[in-house]
């Protein structure tokens, strides 16, 4: 089956030059993600010689799960089998003919289901697989594209490729991929009976963003039990929708909060959850600023997954409310990132981060940064102030590394 003609991507993505890496060390290498991020996309453009299937089509899934051994035979070319999740048999006869070839990257397998994909790789394919994350854009894959947005608009648009390279409305997107994401993934990935009350726990989810999660909580607003709840924000973390941002508790001598921070991978889905779909809208919200430091913390975590970075990423908050929104530890350095998302510089916005100085006094610590909506970059007693597109697109971005 030869692979059909793909038009150019309309973005180069970052994860390219990793995927790239990992095809010359690894037979096998897996690309995951949340639907639509542009999985198949970068795997196709990144291996153009490489044939094409996809087991979305029912007639090539019935002929992968009829002979399998068959069915990988064919591709001696190479082959990018797209959401292998479907047929997971073919995993274990993918580890029999990538030990007998020894050819490096000749199957590349998508899917975006990482509860089901990652337990069917590691059983069947441990040390001959690698692994790639592929999350929507990052805003330094598009600076300039992403330069015609304003914040509020960027906010309820998010970054999915879609919304970037077709004329489509966002809210109408969402909308659909939202729809599809609980009519397909969650009934394939959790024995989910009542998915009207899951959208409603989505929606609570979105309503946390940015807080310290408390499933009890959550569990008594829906009327759910806490197992309930606990199991079904595993399907969201599982499909790349949701993660936690863990608290950072080692060294410092103040009796420190332990539970975890809730984000989305996509600042745009969140929004469109809360119902916040315009501009305006999300320009008056009292949401506004939890959005916009999740937009900053996951455009991190984009850069790490594209770069295969091992950062740890962390908030700090002590038991009388003293917080810093953003600790990343890098070779046992600690970065501290503080986010406002007002336009006008306060200066009380730099306590916090010269509150957790002096608690963190014998840590090794760099260089401590406030990133705002503010304008311009400046040191102002002692503490870098970054505008927020200098942030995202150069300090996040591909080159910048040694930077943070």
């Amino acid at each position: 089956m030869a692979a059909r003609p793909l038009p150019p991507p309309a973005f180069a993505r970052l994860a390219q030059a990793r995927l790239l890496r990992l095809a010359r060390g690894f037979p096998v290498v897996v690309l995951t993600g949340p639907r639509q991020s542009g999985k198949t996309t970068l795997a196709r453009s990144a291996f153009p010689s490489h044939a094409y299937i996809s087991l979305e089509e029912l007639d090539v899934r019935a002929q992968a799960s009829a002979d399998p051994r068959g069915f990988i035979e064919r591709w001696r070319g190479g082959v990018v089998i797209d959401e292998v999740q479907h047929v997971p048999q073919l995993l274990s006869y993918l580890q029999t003919e990538a030990d007998a070839s020894r050819d490096m990257g000749r199957f590349i397998l998508t899917g975006s289901q990482n509860l089901l994909l990652s337990g069917q790789v590691s059983q069947s394919l441990a040390g001959r697989a690698a692994y790639v994350e592929l999350l929507p854009l990052a805003y330094a894959e598009a600076p300039r594209h992403f330069a015609g947005f304003t914040l509020d608009a960027l906010l309820t648009t998010g970054f999915y490729p879609a919304l970037h390279d077709r004329p489509i409305p966002a809210s109408e997107w969402h909308a659909s991929y939202l729809a599809t994401y609980v009519e397909r993934d969650v009934r394939q990935i959790s024995r989910v009976s009542d998915l009207l009350q899951f959208q409603r726990f989505m929606r609570l989810m979105a309503a946390r963003c940015g807080q310290l999660l408390n499933l009890n909580a959550v569990a008594h607003d829906l009327g759910v039990a806490q197992t309930t709840a606990r199991d079904w924000l595993a399907v969201l973390e599982a499909s790349y929708i949701v993660f936690r941002l863990p608290p950072y508790f080692n060294n410092f001598g103040k009796r420190l909060v332990k539970t975890p921070k809730l984000y989305f991978h996509d600042v745009g889905l969140a929004a469109h959850l809360l119902g916040l779909t315009s501009a305006d809208a999300m320009n008056t919200s009292p949401m506004r600023g939890a959005l916009f430091e999740n937009l900053l913390i996951s455009e991190y975590t984009k850069h790490c997954r594209n770069l295969g970075l091992n950062h740890g990423l962390f908030f700090w908050r002590d038991n009388v409310g003293n917080e810093i929104d953003f600790l990343i530890e890098r070779a046992g350095t600690l970065w501290p990132l503080e986010f406002k998302s007002g336009a006008t510089f306060q200066r009380e916005w730099l306590n916090g981060l010269h509150t957790w100085a002096r608690h963190a006094a014998a840590a090794k610590r760099g260089e401590p940064m406030l990133i705002s909506a503010a304008p311009g970059n400046q040191w102002i007693d002692g503490v870098m102030a970054a505008n927020w597109r200098d942030a995202v697109s150069t300090l996040y971005g591909e080159r910048k590394e040694s930077t943070i």
